[in-house]
């Protein structure tokens, strides 16, 4: 393995100004349920000429420093700045330790970016905590979204290294260039610069900890300095019960908010050994988003109804049809094995939901016996056309060849199945009408 380049050195950076521009995108997150996982959003493409820096805060810039320091090769890492620039970069994932999104490049499918930074430990920690709650003024500067310098020195003093230094990041990526780092990764790390900038405690987060428990830790123990720095306050009085219990106005609940006009985009799934595939997730997500948004907008749920088989199948029948992906075969054999089924079963009801949605698959599955009617003036209809006697059986129809065949369904269409001669495997094929006549000539391809 070729040794890591060493750090180059740039002019210093310009003084951060003390108004952000207001052309600037802040990504806005969705946290996770444990506090240690959040996720932003896409920035959209920049609008400047590109002279701006990716980060206004000193803070910001010492990640992008972080990141010039792993390479030489400033052509990269231009490159990486105008993928950035152009929103190339999808949703960012920031956990302990690790920062993940993929990157579109040159071919189809994006890549997946990486970049690691060495988490804190519990140690670590509890120096770093009780040495910035007993400054209160490094409270309020966290509050406000702000990493003053006496905070990082604190830290520094007490032998811990916030900001990332010259060779602290570790970028990984899936595409095939080896450069260190490629521009894919160039790319995420600009964009982390802006993440930065906008909130610090993106950065305690890769370092270890979510905001909430830093908060809530630095607020515990900032209470138990103080309380250590004042004498003792007399006892309250008492409140007479009467008083306790009586009755107290309380205002209204707000307004709900406002449902946007599309379900949000799911995070970027890390790839882990022994974990589900990626993008599967980020399929069942992107399905649940779906749904919760039609039951915030409309009071109903379009799948309230449907079996655990029926929602596999439907699953199954969104994924893309232009032949199936190493993905789609890894969804289909996960719905399957789940609901007790082959992944050919699974197939053959995907094509009948794609065909007629949950009836085009009680047809498949369920046959009927059809009241008088429609199915009865099917064969003299069919005859009048010129075709052989089809042979009846409960809601069907089957060609004398026994290759084609009709099923009625009790929405009252005409649906075309297909088997190869000989074999009783057959498939649904062709759009239902409710014309048998026309059903079958759709069958037969005109």
């Amino acid at each position: 393995m070729s040794p890591r380049p060493q750090p180059h050195h740039r002019t210093q950076p310009r003084p951060r100004s003390s108004a952000r521009p207001e052309s600037r995108p802040v990504a806005r997150s969705r946290p996770g349920p444990d506090d240690l996982r959040r996720t932003f959003e896409a920035v959209p493409p920049r609008t400047s000429d590109g002279d701006e820096p990716f980060a206004d805060s000193w803070w910001g810039r010492a990640w992008v420093a972080a990141l010039e320091s792993l390479s030489m090769d400033e052509g990269r890492l231009s490159r990486g700045r105008t993928y950035a620039d152009s929103g190339k970069v999808a949703a960012i994932t920031v956990t302990p330790g690790r920062v993940v999104a993929y990157v579109h490049g040159s071919r189809p499918r994006p890549y997946r970016a990486e970049l690691r930074l060495r988490a804190l430990t519990d140690a670590d920690w509890d120096t770093f905590l009780d040495a910035v709650a007993a400054r209160p003024g490094h409270l309020a500067a966290l509050l406000a979204k702000e990493m003053p310098h006496s905070l990082v020195d604190t830290a520094a003093e007490a032998g811990i290294g916030l900001l990332p230094a010259a060779g602290d990041l570790d970028p990984g990526c899936s595409c095939p260039d080896h450069g260190w780092p490629c521009k894919h990764v160039a790319a995420l790390c600009c964009q982390m610069a802006r993440l930065l900038d906008a909130d610090p405690f993106v950065l305690l987060l890769l370092r270890g900890r979510g905001e909430r428990d830093t908060l809530e830790e630095l607020g515990r123990r900032n209470a138990a300095h103080s309380a250590r720095e004042r004498p003792a306050a007399p006892a309250s009085p008492s409140v007479p019960a009467r008083e306790a219990l009586a009755d107290r106005y309380l205002p209204p609940l707000p307004a709900p908010l406002m449902v946007l006009p599309h379900p949000g985009q799911p995070p970027s799934y890390p790839s882990l050994p022994g974990a589900r595939d990626p993008l599967g997730l980020d399929h069942l997500a992107t399905d649940a988003a779906a749904r919760a948004h039609t039951l915030l907008t409309t009071g109903l749920d379009p799948l309230a109804g449907l079996t655990a088989w029926q929602d596999a199948v439907r699953l199954a029948a969104s994924r893309p049809t232009a032949g199936l992906t190493a993905t789609t075969r890894a969804l289909y054999r996960e719905l399957a094995h789940a609901t007790g089924r082959t992944p050919t079963d699974l197939a053959r009801a995907v094509a009948a939901w794609r065909q007629g949605g949950a009836e085009g698959l009680s047809v498949l599955e369920t046959p009927w016996d059809p009241p008088a009617g429609p199915f009865d003036r099917a064969r003299p209809a069919l005859a009048a056309a010129d075709f052989p006697r089809f042979h009846p059986w409960r809601n069907q129809l089957t060609h004398p060849s026994g290759t084609l065949q009709l099923r009625f369904g009790h929405d009252g269409r005409w649906y075309g199945y297909e088997s190869e001669p000989g074999e009783d495997d057959w498939w649904p094929r062709a759009t239902p009408g409710s014309d048998p006549v026309g059903a079958l000539m759709e069958l037969r391809g005109g």
